[in-house]
């Protein structure tokens, strides 16, 4: 039966880059949820629609899957695809988004936030071509959000989601698929698993650590099942609302054990670790750390050598803060390179104008035009194809690239739980001195432009302003200034690092020796001790 609740407008509900993103408890709590479902419904239309649906697995995981599944049959949807207990990976729902040709999806997730009853919670919706909805899906969301007064839910049991199958709500069908099956095959379309299967076969050791969130099950499908390598490779794969205590957030500071074993002695050829949804990811060597920009410059470079990607680059994109090694590939291929905002709904229009093959964001993001969303576990299957074509270390092939692109070193400093007044004044007093700031000297550094970023997108005509203040010191070495939305509480401070050395000995210099000068200019520029009362960051990437 269905029913028409009455309810009032929630103030705040408004849904950022990455959806919208709560403490979990205030998710729970009187309408929030049903407030939130029905705004998206009402602005994207559920009547006679198809969706897909799934999240990670967090803590309410499966208790919104139940209300969202009711409220998509009482707003008249016709069929919703969701994963077995309600779990899908971020890159698995927009793969199923596309198979489908859906008319969207809804993820249940925060990312590489920490989940539970105390943790965050969150829900965004995809669009029909698998990627983010754009700003103006989410403004209207808000917009709605703010004058609801009532939502429709069909009142019935739960539906049982823990086996696949089809099951009829009212007027609509749905269908609970294995999560991993479909995904999985599209990784063998594009990926060389004989080759990789002859790696492992070889005796090349790899550790996978899901910390304990979306991927494990993925991850245990396709390297240890169908790729062959050691039972016991993937660790933490048992997704849990809590993530097992742990942060699923793939970095050396919340990866920490991987980064012990990668660099103590008898450590594996590879590792890798990925977040809370699946799209994340971070890859060591033996030895040695790849950052995420010398990761996605390297993919970039090799990408070639997998099967689906055999025809070479149309293109690549990066967001603003990350650094410009993937450019000097670009220049040296002759393809394009494009510098986006942050958020992977940039990259979806020059992924679906044909304009790029790969993009990639320096937290921890890369993927191609097989998904719109960043993948995870595709930037460790690339990187291990290449691994087996090559025949070299991730060492070697690091050092090879250095030694013909040069090196952009580059760190992200995070100074977390900054006081969002404070945050927002520092900001106005840097945009206020932007255009002073050129032909000054800080810590032996002159700055020789500075802004604060803006895009205007080649597609489709829009414009984002205020994306980011940038300090340019000289080609390849500036400073970059942005505030995260992705947290829950207070402001982030995020500081990026950047500069460029041609030297031939790239590995052997520690990033943040190299960077000392820009670190210093950077804190002195923007007068971070002054606004926050912070020397050091909290978190070092």
């Amino acid at each position: 039966m269905k029913s028409t609740i009455s309810t009032s407008p929630i103030a705040g509900q408004k849904p950022g880059t990455s959806g919208l993103r709560k403490k979990t408890r205030i998710f729970m709590g009187h309408h929030y949820l049903e407030n939130f479902i029905q705004s998206l419904f009402d602005v994207v239309g559920a009547e006679g629609k198809t969706f897909v649906l799934g999240g990670d697995g967090r803590y309410f995981n499966d208790r919104a899957a139940q209300v969202i599944l009711r409220m998509a049959a009482a707003n008249g949807a016709a069929r919703v695809i969701v994963g077995q207990n309600a779990i899908l990976s971020t890159p698995a729902a927009s793969h199923l988004i596309r198979l489908n040709k859906t008319d969207g999806g809804i993820i249940m997730s925060a990312s590489h936030n920490p989940g539970g009853p105390d943790e965050d919670f969150g829900v965004k919706f995809n669009m029909p071509n698998g990627g983010p909805a754009p700003e103006a899906v989410t403004e209207a969301m808000f917009a709605r959000s703010c004058e609801i007064s009532e939502y429709h839910i069909f009142e019935a049991e739960d539906v049982d989601l823990s086996r696949p199958g089809s099951h009829q709500l009212g007027g609509m069908r749905i269908d609970v698929t294995d999560p991993v099956a479909d995904y999985a095959d599209l990784m063998e379309t594009l990926f060389d698993f004989n080759a990789i299967r002859a790696l492992f076969k070889a005796g090349f050791r790899m550790r996978m650590d899901s910390m304990c969130a979306v991927t494990g099950p993925y991850a245990r499908e396709i390297f240890e099942t169908r790729l062959g390598a050691a039972p016991g490779t993937v660790i933490n794969a048992e997704p849990l609302p809590d993530f097992g205590g742990m942060h699923p957030d793939p970095n050396p500071t919340w990866a920490s054990d991987l980064m012990e074993e990668m660099m103590g002695e008898n450590a594996p050829d590879f590792g890798a670790a990925s977040d809370g949804d699946g799209d994340r990811n971070m890859v060591v060597g033996r030895g040695i750390y790849v950052s995420p920009s010398d990761s996605l410059a390297v993919l970039a470079a090799n990408i070639h050598l997998a099967p689906g990607y055999k025809a070479g680059l149309k293109g690549v994109a990066r967001s603003m803060p990350t650094s410009g090694a993937v450019d000097r590939v670009a220049a040296g291929l002759g393809v394009g390179a494009y510098e986006t905002p942050t958020g992977w709904k940039f990259f979806g229009n020059l992924l679906d104008a044909g304009r790029v093959t790969i993009c990639g964001e320096e937290s921890f993001g890369t993927g191609s035009d097989h998904v719109r969303e960043k993948d995870g576990l595709w930037a460790v299957l690339l990187w291990l194809n290449i691994l087996a074509v090559r025949k070299e270390s991730v060492s070697e092939i690091l050092a090879a690239h250095f030694q013909k692109y040069g090196r952009n070193y580059y760190s992200r400093h995070d100074f977390e739980g900054v006081d969002s007044t404070r945050a927002d004044q520092m900001f106005a007093a840097l945009r206020e001195r932007l255009k002073t700031l050129p032909g000054q000297t800080f810590a032996g550094l002159t700055v020789s432009e500075a802004d604060d970023f803006a895009y205007h997108d080649p597609v489709d005509g829009s414009s984002s302003q205020k994306q980011g203040v940038r300090v340019i010191f000289g080609e390849g070495t500036r400073a970059v200034y942005r505030l995260s939305g992705t947290g829950t509480e207070g402001a982030t401070l995020r500081l990026y690092l950047e500069a460029y050395s041609q030297g031939p000995d790239g590995l052997n210099e520690d990033p943040q020796s190299a960077l000392a000068d820009v670190i210093k200019a950077a804190h002195k520029i923007a007068d971070i001790q002054g606004f926050t009362g912070r020397t050091s960051p909290d978190v070092i990437t």
